[in-house]
């Protein structure tokens, strides 16, 4: 299995790519894994570096939810609690699609990766050049736009006031993105911009 190019306007080139990026959407993606996860109802997921106590365990109760529910999750997996959701998830059976904020085409995959492609249930895509070699934070924020285009829910877990989380989330708002979160007195900050609970 190897990386193939998915150029727009092929069969394979994701939906949400031109429906919610339109004249921005890019004109080639890089994927490694099983296309057809493309086709599922897709929830993102993000989460910022540092997330309070209560919510680590409500997040971490919902991805194993989402595990065994069979959801299909999409999202950057970089800060600690979207490390720990993927590891959850990973121990399912459900799909996930990974999108890393540089290109795939020289990544190393841990042996967790490699099992979850050999059952074709593990998707890597990438918006980034083969030049692009590493994450930096013009490129996380591209890959974020890119992971929230493509879903059919955002969902964010916690976005810490004035982070870059919490930044994308108010652009998101402004394009008028339905963005769902978990109840607490940590996220007054995103049901202000019009997040609703996730139940």
């Amino acid at each position: 299995m190897g990386i193939v190019h998915l150029n727009q306007g092929e069969r394979d080139y994701p939906v949400g790519l031109r429906k919610h990026l339109a004249d921005q959407a890019l004109a080639r993606v890089a994927a490694l894994g099983n296309l057809d996860i493309l086709k599922e109802k897709k929830t993102a997921f993000f989460c910022s570096s540092k997330c309070p106590g209560d919510l680590i365990i409500k997040t971490y109760d919902l991805a194993k939810k989402w595990r065994d529910d069979g959801v299909t999750v999409i999202g950057g997996v970089h800060s600690p609690m979207e490390q720990e959701c993927l590891t959850i998830l990973l121990r399912g059976r459900q799909p996930v699609i990974v999108c890393p904020a540089r290109s795939i085409e020289t990544m190393r995959l841990k042996p967790e990766h490699k099992t979850a492609l050999a059952e074709r249930r593990l998707l890597f895509l990438s918006p980034f050049p083969a030049k692009e070699k590493r994450m930096t934070t013009d490129t996380a924020m591209a890959r974020n736009r890119f992971v929230a285009a493509m879903a059919d829910t955002v969902f964010i877990a916690h976005a810490a006031e004035g982070g870059k989380i919490k930044a994308f989330c108010s652009e998101l708002a402004a394009r008028g993105r339905s963005i769902m979160t978990l109840e607490s007195d940590a996220n007054t900050n995103l049901v202000a911009l019009g997040a609703q609970f996730f139940r």
